[in-house]
C-alpha cells in the first residue's frame, strides 16, 4: 500500500510538472509571437508568466532581456540576464550583454569583469581597453587599446582614445600619431583638435599648435578665454605679434587687475628680441605699480639689448635694491625665461 501511494505521489508531480512545463511553453510561444510582432509590453508580460511556471528556462530570461532592452527598460533587463548567467555562468550570449550594459552604464569593474570572460566577444578588447582608461589604468589601456585598434584600424574613438591615453601618460610624442589619425577619421571632432593643437605648445612646436587650435575653431570648438589666450601666446611665439597682442589684451581688457598676462607678454617679447614691445609692457606695469621690481629689472634687460648698456644696467641694480630676490637673476641674466 505504501508502494502504490508513492507511485501516485510520484504520478501526480510528473503530471503538475508536465502541466506547468506546457504552460511555460505555452506562454513563451506567445511571448515571441508579440515580440516578433513588436509588441514589446504584451511580449513582456507573457515572458514573465512564462517564468512563473518555469523559473529554470534561460532562454525565457534571456528573450525578456532583449524585449526589456527593445522598451528602453536597461535596468530590468541587466537583472533578467544576471539571471541567465547565474542558471548558465557558461552562457555567452549573456556575458556579452552584461559586458556592454555594464559598460553603458560606467560600471567599469563590472564590464571588464564581464569582458574577460569573454575575450572573443567582438567589442571585449574595445571594451577592456576604454575601461581600463576611464580608471586611470593607462598600462592596461595601453595593452588593450593596441590589440583593439590591431582589428579595428579605422575606429576613429579608439584611435583618439588611444593618443588620449599616451597624453594622460605624458607620452606626448607617442601621442600625436594617433591624434593626427583620429581627426583624419572624423573633422567633426573639434576638441580633439584643440588637444592636438595644445600637445604640440607643450613640445614648443607653436606653429602645429596654432594649425590645429584654428582648425578646431572652424570645427565648432568653443572661443573660451583659455583658447583666446592659448592663441595669443603661440601667435606671438611665431612671431604674429600684432595678432598676439590683440588676443591676449582682449583676455587682459576683461581681467585688468591680473598683471600676469602683462608680464607674460613682456617677457616673451623680449625672449623674441622685440625689445621695444616688450619695454612697453614693462612700461604699463610700472605706471600700475612703481614698486614693481621685475617689471623694472626687465626693462634694464630691454635697454641693454638695445645698446643702453648703463643705464640699462642701472635699472637692474635699482629693481634689485627693491627686491633682493632679483640678485639671482643678475647672475642667470635671465629673468623668467627672458634670454
Amino acid at each position: 500500500m505504501k508502494t502504490l501511494l508513492s507511485i501516485l505521489v510520484i504520478c501526480m508531480d510528473l503530471s503538475v510538472y508536465a502541466e506547468y512545463t506546457d504552460s511555460s511553453r505555452f506562454y513563451f510561444d506567445k511571448a515571441i509571437e508579440e515580440k516578433n510582432a513588436g509588441r514589446f509590453l504584451v511580449a513582456s508580460k507573457f515572458f514573465e508568466k512564462s517564468i512563473k511556471f518555469d523559473p529554470s528556462l534561460t532562454e525565457t530570461y534571456l528573450q525578456q532581456g532583449y524585449t526589456l532592452m527593445a522598451m528602453k527598460k536597461t535596468d530590468q533587463a541587466i537583472i533578467h540576464f544576471v539571471k541567465v548567467h547565474e542558471l548558465d555562468p557558461s552562457n555567452k550570449t549573456a556575458i556579452n550583454e552584461l559586458m556592454e550594459l555594464y559598460f553603458n552604464y560606467r560600471q567599469f569593474p563590472r564590464a571588464i569583469e564581464f569582458a574577460q570572460k569573454c575575450t572573443d566577444c567582438k567589442n571585449s578588447l574595445r571594451i577592456l581597453g576604454m575601461s581600463y582608461y576611464q580608471q586611470d589604468d593607462y598600462t592596461g589601456a595601453e595593452n588593450y587599446l593596441a590589440k583593439a585598434l590591431e582589428k579595428d584600424a579605422s575606429n576613429a574613438e579608439l584611435t583618439y582614445t588611444m593618443g588620449r591615453n599616451y597624453l594622460e601618460m605624458e607620452e606626448y610624442k607617442k601621442a600625436i600619431p594617433f591624434y593626427i589619425k583620429a581627426v583624419k577619421m572624423d573633422e567633426t571632432r573639434g576638441y580633439w583638435m584643440y588637444e592636438l593643437g595644445l600637445i604640440y605648445y607643450n613640445l614648443n612646436d607653436y606653429k602645429n599648435a596654432l594649425t590645429f587650435f584654428e582648425k578646431a575653431l572652424a570645427n565648432g570648438y568653443n572661443r573660451s578665454n583659455d583658447y583666446i589666450e592659448n592663441v595669443g601666446y603661440a601667435s606671438l611665439y611665431t612671431g604674429e605679434y600684432d595678432k598676439g597682442e590683440k588676443l591676449l589684451l582682449e583676455i587682459w581688457k576683461k581681467r585688468p587687475g591680473n598683471k600676469d598676462i602683462i608680464r607674460d607678454m613682456a617677457e616673451i617679447l623680449y625672449q623674441q628680441k622685440q625689445y621695444d614691445r616688450s619695454l612697453a609692457y614693462c612700461q604699463q606695469l610700472m605706471e600700475s605699480d612703481m614698486n614693481d621690481g621685475k617689471a623694472l629689472y626687465q626693462a634694464g634687460l630691454c635697454f641693454q639689448k638695445k645698446g643702453q648698456k648703463d643705464r640699462g644696467q642701472q635699472m637692474c641694480d635699482k629693481a634689485i635694491q627693491m627686491d633682493p630676490g632679483l640678485e639671482s637673476l643678475r647672475r642667470k641674466k635671465d629673468i623668467m625665461g627672458g634670454r
